[in-house]
């Protein structure tokens, strides 16, 4: 099966108004396509560290429909158009020229699966998805399940392997977990398997705290999802929390000052500020893993760390990704 794709060239201006068009002609969801730069809110929730060069912003815009092949596609074109009219007196819509294409039958959601395939971290770690068969397991493997949906962490970027070669280094059984910025909730469920006496995950994606609890369940692990108001760090157990540690005192305080290790998959505009506060989670002696840092801000990050009083035990790279493990003097 094919879908048509039904493309309409507008305005920035128009955008809201095609939204609701669309609601109102029963059309599900659109894709936008234009060159309005990332606000500094929003390069700040996505965790955005290089930004795609765009043109420059025109006010021009395209919104992708994606329709049944059975679907007359150029009714629906010419619907929109004329429901657009019915507004044009409140809002520039540009040309609102009609393209019609065709395109691959895609399940947009789950496509990319086919390209996450079993891997080996190190010669004891792997990361297997939940949908693929595991064919040359060794009889000490940890083998880590992992169905990242719509979160970010397969495990595979070297960002993420790096975190995990940390956590395997220098924490201890028995030590309590601290992973801001939890994704997929891979390093807390690795952290757990490691021997960590239990272990919180904090996420400013709510989709991705959901993620890392269905996670955690399908690695045989006990975990919940508990308001910022309500986490507890429990023996045996993960405690998955939505929020954001740079801007939430309160929820800094429900974290609480006990643990052994902090480790921040994020990016080096988050780790910078991340440090000033990363400490006060910690125990004196305690690790501080962070990654996700692009070799180009290696050094803003280590002034960042040293600034902030902690020892830069060791740096690893892979790639073009930098990780520093310090510790808590």
């Amino acid at each position: 099966m094919k879908w048509k794709k039904l493309t309409l060239e507008t305005t920035t201006e128009a955008l809201d108004y095609m939204g609701a068009i669309a609601d109102e002609l029963g059309l599900e969801g659109f894709e936008i396509e234009d060159n309005v730069p990332l606000t500094e809110e929003e390069k700040k929730s996505m965790f955005i560290d290089i930004l795609p060069e765009l043109p420059p912003d025109d006010g021009s815009a395209k919104v992708h429909f994606y329709i049944d092949e059975d679907a007359d596609a150029a009714a629906i074109g010419e619907a929109i158009k004329q429901t657009a009219a019915r507004y044009a007196e409140f809002c520039d819509f540009g040309s609102m020229k009609v393209i019609l294409s065709e395109t691959e039958d895609k399940d947009w959601i789950n496509n990319w699966k086919q390209f996450f395939k079993p891997f080996r971290v190190d010669d004891s770690i792997v990361i297997k998805p939940t949908w693929e068969e595991l064919t040359d397991a060794k009889e000490d493997d940890l083998v880590i399940e992992i169905d990242p949906g719509t979160a970010f962490g397969t495990g595979a970027h070297e960002t993420t392997k790096l975190c995990i070669l940390g956590l395997k280094k220098y924490l201890k059984k028995g030590d309590r977990l601290l992973d801001i910025g939890c994704g997929s909730g891979i390093l807390s469920i690795v952290g757990m398997k490691l021997g960590a006496w239990g272990a919180i995950g904090i996420d400013v994606d709510d989709n991705a705290v959901r993620t890392s609890v269905e996670n955690a369940d399908t690695n045989d692990l006990t975990a919940f999802y508990a308001s910022p108001a309500d986490i507890e760090l429990l023996d045996d157990q993960i405690c998955f929390a939505t929020g954001n540690v740079l801007e939430d005192e309160a929820l800094c305080e429900e974290i609480g000052v006990d643990y052994d290790v902090v480790v921040a998959n994020i990016l080096a505009p988050v780790i910078i500020p991340l440090s000033d506060i990363a400490g006060r989670f910690m125990k004196p002696g305690a690790y501080f893993i962070s990654s996700g840092i692009i070799n180009t801000a290696e050094e803003d990050v280590r002034a960042a760390l040293l600034k902030n009083d902690f020892e830069i035990v060791e740096v690893n790279r892979m790639k073009d990704w930098v990780s520093f493990t310090v510790r808590k003097k």
